[in-house]
């Protein structure tokens, strides 16, 4: 048996390298002949996991065919834009049946789709799966505990999933709520963007408390609204994920937002950071949403004006402070207040 992981990127190289260490032979395709020259040379993955060996069982790769040829489980960990694109060519040479698994946290931005639900249309029939949680690469690579969850309606993908990715610091868990899942792993990069702009402006902890908490209202609050389930958000896909990514310098969310607060533009923050923040492109797709739904979500409404039309963010974040204040948790409406006494 043989996994294939299309993308070698941070993650990717990193889930390689979990399911080699068990003991299978693990492609990890890449498009660039020049990285792959050099991860050939230097036994690492210096452009985006510098420092940490790639494991002698990962076969690293440019031949799409060659990697999914005869794999029974593949990751794809492309970026979202790039997404659909990568997913097209992998349908061309996967095998009917095989199962696929998503570990990337976004939204196409025309079309609002999850990765899952890409997959679903550009792949051969098959079993597809998501995997997210707070899984911060560089924590992972130095072998920090560390846990996640595939996500589902499949029982036997989670458990073959679970058995090839658990490690003695990295724990697989496992849910059904493939939608849930996946949306809260996009949903938290916007909310890692607000707390990187707080904590580069020094506000305090109480406030990126404060930032953490009415966020993942805003995010159960559009999960409902898209006939999701709230609930899966109080697990590690969604408030574990959130917090990590919002309190973490390993975050690319945070540090593009730490980055912008710091006084270069958000251009300026993406290339200085030299790797794709996606939370910008879920923003924008999200802030779409939520205005043709007429969602109550201040936070990433003030993030788009910021970041996206350019309005003063000292004047936003005065806005936000002085704005209406609603219930605590409201989610769940008048349930809160008729059968939870």
């Amino acid at each position: 048996m043989t996994v294939a992981v299309v993308g070698a990127g941070n993650f990717g190289t990193v889930i390689a390298n979990i399911v080699a260490s068990n003991g299978l032979k693990t492609y990890l395709w890449m498009r660039d002949e020049d990285q792959l020259a050099d991860i050939d040379t230097h036994k690492e993955n210096r452009r985006y996991l510098p420092g940490h060996a790639i494991h002698e069982r990962v076969v690293p790769t440019t031949d799409i065919g060659l990697a999914l040829e005869q794999c029974d489980l593949v990751f794809v960990t492309v970026p979202s834009a790039s997404f659909r694109d990568v997913a097209t060519l992998v349908g061309q040479h996967i095998q009917s049946g095989t199962y696929a698994v998503s570990a990337t946290k976004g939204v196409e931005h025309n079309s609002f789709k999850l990765m899952s639900e890409i997959l679903a249309e550009e792949l051969p029939p098959g079993v597809i799966g998501v995997l997210s949680g707070p899984n911060l690469a560089e924590e992972i690579a130095l072998g920090k505990f560390a846990g996640t969850v595939i996500a589902s309606p499949d029982r036997q993908l989670r458990l073959m999933v679970q058995q090839r990715l658990s490690s003695s610091t990295f724990r697989v868990y496992s849910s059904p709520d493939i939608y849930g899942v996946e949306l809260g792993g996009a949903l938290k990069n916007v909310y890692a963007i607000i707390c990187g702009i707080a904590t580069a402006l020094d506000v305090g902890q109480n406030a990126v408390s404060l930032v953490i908490t009415r966020s993942l209202i805003e995010m159960s609050r559009f999960a409902q609204a898209m006939e999701g389930n709230p609930y899966t958000f109080l697990g590690l896909a969604g408030v574990g994920d959130l917090v990590a990514t919002c309190t973490s310098p390993h975050s690319r969310n945070f540090q593009l937002g730490y980055q912008f607060a710091s006084g270069l533009s958000l251009d300026e923050a993406m290339n200085k950071l030299g790797k794709l923040a996606e939370g910008v492109n879920t923003l924008k797709a999200v802030y779409a949403y939520k205005q043709r739904m007429q969602l109550y979500m201040p936070l990433a409404d003030a993030l788009y004006r910021v970041l996206v039309l350019g309005e003063d963010l000292k004047e936003t974040i005065f806005e936000l402070m002085t704005g209406e204040q609603k219930d605590d948790v409201d989610v769940l409406g008048s349930r809160l207040t008729t059968e939870f006494r």
